[in-house]
């Protein structure tokens, strides 16, 4: 399997397959990244390739485990995310109630919960179908991440919508909107090719009350795909002046999801230390203490958002930062 060749799938799917050319930053409306660093541009085409080898991978095998040994074990987790949204895709169309996505927990998605749960989110979002309509709910409070994918596949196919005009779909619009907007900032990522100006000026240009969400996910795409060095991950935490927790909360997520991966890529110590100020471990620790507590607060969206605000105080009480 490489990034570039789809495993085969069966004759009826093969209309649902992904190009990675097809559906690359530049070829889908994002305008702002065909004028980015082509080193930077390479590296989320890769990002990219990686998510399409994964759906394509579990579209050829829709049922049991999936072995993705094949991909480099750095973007191994945007693989899982892809695969995610195919079984999930798979699930809701054969009204299986979930068998696919869960063969994939219980293999090598395990190492993967967040990325499993952001991954269903695209599918849902694909079919305009509320999460978790359809199948049993995903993996405790991160199964609200599904939100955080559909609003990533929103404004990643549709940025003129999302960026431009700022629109929020009708099922993403209350309690769970920050959460889509978290997802939308990591797309944000992709559509400005991991400028920090562009970035802040396309935030900047959002009502106030959801400019910190959005800034949330770009921490999350700043320290997992390890585009920008610490020196311009330094200026984006400056651009993020007033949302830095947020920030902070974001790249704590990312941090967490490659130890629980099993191995943390070297790109990820640096660009934690940049934008939460401390390292992997400590950060991914700050997730863990807040999930324990924001535990007891049941299992509802508001119980995620404490689990997201417990991180944010875990970062201001290391920093010395004033809330937002």
């Amino acid at each position: 399997m490489t990034l570039n060749s789809p495993p085969l799938c069966p004759r009826l799917l093969r209309p649902f397959a992904l190009d990675p050319h097809r559906i690359a930053p530049d070829k889908t409306g994002h305008a702002l990244f065909a004028l980015g660093d082509p080193e930077i541009r390479h590296r989320l085409e890769t990002v990219v390739g990686s998510f399409a080898t994964g759906y394509n991978a579990a579209l050829a095998v829709r049922r049991g485990p999936l072995d993705l040994g094949a991909v480099p074990h750095e973007l191994r987790g945007f693989a899982h995310e892809g695969a995610a949204m195919s079984r999930t895709l798979l699930d809701l169309m054969t009204l299986s109630r979930g068998r696919g996505l869960n063969d994939l927990l219980a293999g090598s998605g395990r190492r993967y919960l967040h990325l499993i749960d952001v991954g269903a989110g695209w599918a849902f979002a694909r079919l305009r179908v509320r999460p978790w309509r359809g199948i049993k709910d995903g993996t405790g409070l991160s199964r609200w991440l599904a939100w955080d994918g559909w609003g990533f596949h929103q404004a990643y196919f549709h940025p003129e919508t999302v960026f431009a005009r700022q629109r929020i779909e009708r099922a993403a619009r209350g309690a769970v909107r920050p959460v889509r907007d978290q997802g939308i900032g990591r797309a944000l990522w992709f559509h400005t090719c991991a400028d920090p100006a562009h970035i802040a000026r396309i935030i900047g240009a959002f009502p106030a009350e959801r400019r910190a969400d959005v800034w949330a996910g770009i921490g999350l795409a700043a320290v997992y795909t390890g585009a920008q060095p610490p020196e311009v991950l330094a200026r984006l935490s400056d651009a993020a002046a007033g949302h830095r927790d947020h920030l902070a909360q974001g790249a704590a997520f990312a941090a967490k999801a490659h130890v629980l991966s099993g191995e943390v890529p070297d790109h990820c110590e640096p660009a934690a230390l940049a934008l939460c100020g401390v390292p992997v471990k400590v950060a991914a620790g700050w997730t863990d203490a807040a999930l324990a507590e924001a535990t007891g607060r049941g299992d509802g969206v508001a119980a995620y958002q404490f689990w997201r605000a417990r991180i944010r105080n875990a970062w201001q009480n290391q920093s010395g930062g004033v809330p937002t």
